[in-house]
C-alpha cells in the first residue's frame, strides 16, 4: 500500500476537505476527477507538502508522512504551468533538484541523460524553454520530477495547456511512461474524457468529498449517484414513471445504449438536432416539450430533423435512481 490519506480535513472558509480513507492503487495511473472547485489540487498539495491538512494523517509505504516537507518525501510534483525557469536549459532544469540533494556532477549527468533518453529529449537538453515546444517542455518538466528517482509522480492539469492534437498523443505517452518505469502516478484533471482515456483507477471528488473510487468501466457503467452518472459522458436521466418504473424515481442511461426505429419503442418523439462527430452520430430527440433525450447512432444512419422516431433502450441498459442513489432494481 503505497499512499494512504486517512481523516484528511482541510478548510478554506466554507469550503472543506474532507477525505476519510482511500489508498491510491500501487505501480499504477491513478486519476483524480472533479468539477472545478471539488478539492482536487488541494488534495494533491497535500500529498506533495505543499500544504499541510488541518487534521489527519499521510502515510507512504507506512512512514507517516504528514509533516515532512516536500523535499524529505519521496514524491516527484509536475505543476500546471511547468514551472520550468527561463533562463535554465532544459539540462540544468532538471539537474536542479538534484544539485539542492549536493549529488556529484557525474551522476547528475548520468541521470539526466538516463532520463532524457527515456522522455525522447535527448537532442534537446542545451535549448531554453522558450525554444521548446509546449509537449517539450511539459517533457523536460517530467524529467526534472523523475530525475529523483521519486515513489510517486504528482501531475497537477498536465495536459491542459497543450492543444487538442498533441493532449492525445502526450497522454498515451504519460500512460506508456507510467508502465515502462512501473511507478504510481496521480494525475489532477477536470476533463473527464482525458481520465477516461488515461486511468486505472479514477478518484471522483464533488465538494471536498470522494463520491466515488473505481475503473473507468465502473465510474461509467456503475455509477453510485446521479452526480457522478451525469458527471461522466454523455447521459439522460428521465422520470421512472415515462418507462413504466414504480420501483425508482428517476432512470437513467448512455446514449449508445439507445436504438431508434420508426414503428416501436419505450420512448416517442421528435429530432431536434443532429451532431455529425466522424465515427458517430448524436441525435437530440424532444420526447415532450422540452425534455430531450441523447441517442447515439452510425454515421450513416439516415435520420432527419423533424422525423418522428421511437427509442427503445434494453432493460439491462437502465440505471435506477432512488432518492438521487442508484439501486439494484
Amino acid at each position: 500500500m503505497p499512499l494512504r490519506l486517512q481523516n484528511i480535513r482541510k478548510k478554506y472558509g466554507k469550503f472543506e476537505l474532507a477525505i476519510d480513507e482511500h489508498t491510491f492503487m500501487d505501480k499504477s495511473y491513478n486519476v483524480v476527477l472533479g468539477p472545478s472547485g471539488s478539492g482536487k489540487t488541494t488534495t494533491l498539495r497535500i500529498i506533495a507538502g505543499l500544504e499541510f491538512p488541518d487534521s489527519g494523517r499521510i502515510l507512504l509505504d507506512d512512514e507517516d508522512i504528514t509533516d515532512l516537507p516536500p523535499f524529505k518525501r519521496n514524491i516527484g510534483l509536475v505543476f500546471q504551468n511547468y514551472a520550468l525557469y527561463p533562463h535554465l536549459t532544459a539540462y540544468e532544469n532538471i539537474a536542479v533538484p538534484l544539485k539542492i540533494k549536493k549529488m556529484s556532477k557525474e551522476e547528475i549527468d548520468k541521470r539526466i541523460k538516463r532520463v532524457a533518453e527515456i522522455l525522447g529529449i535527448a537532442g534537446e537538453l542545451e535549448k531554453y524553454p522558450s525554444q521548446l515546444s509546449g509537449g517539450q517542455q511539459q517533457r523536460v518538466a517530467i524529467a526534472r520530477a523523475l530525475v529523483k528517482e521519486p515513489r510517486i509522480l504528482l501531475l497537477d492539469e498536465p495536459l491542459s495547456n497543450l492543444d487538442a492534437r498533441i493532449r492525445i498523443e502526450v497522454r498515451g505517452f504519460l500512460k506508456e511512461l507510467q508502465r515502462e518505469l512501473e511507478m504510481t502516478v496521480i494525475h489532477v484533471t477536470h476533463d473527464q474524457e482525458e481520465a477516461m482515456s488515461i486511468a486505472d483507477n479514477i478518484v471522483l471528488l464533488n465538494a471536498g468529498k470522494i463520491v466515488q473510487s473505481g475503473s473507468p468501466f465502473e465510474i461509467y457503467r456503475k455509477p453510485k449517484d446521479i452526480f457522478v452518472f451525469n458527471f461522466i459522458g454523455y447521459s439522460n436521466l428521465l422520470p421512472a414513471k415515462l418507462l413504466g418504473i414504480n420501483n425508482a424515481d428517476s432512470v437513467g442511461f448512455r446514449p449508445e445504449d439507445a436504438r431508434l426505429s420508426n414503428n416501436e419503442g419505450i420512448l416517442k418523439g421528435k429530432v431536434k438536432r443532429l451532431q455529425y462527430l466522424g465515427s458517430y452520430k448524436l441525435i437530440e430527440i424532444e420526447i415532450d416539450e422540452g425534455r430531450l433525450v441523447l441517442v447515439r447512432v452510425k454515421p450513416d444512419e439516415d435520420w432527419k430533423e423533424g422525423d418522428i422516431v421511437h427509442i427503445d433502450v434494453p432493460i439491462s441498459s437502465l440505471i435506477l435512481f432512488k432518492d438521487g442513489v442508484a439501486t439494484q432494481g
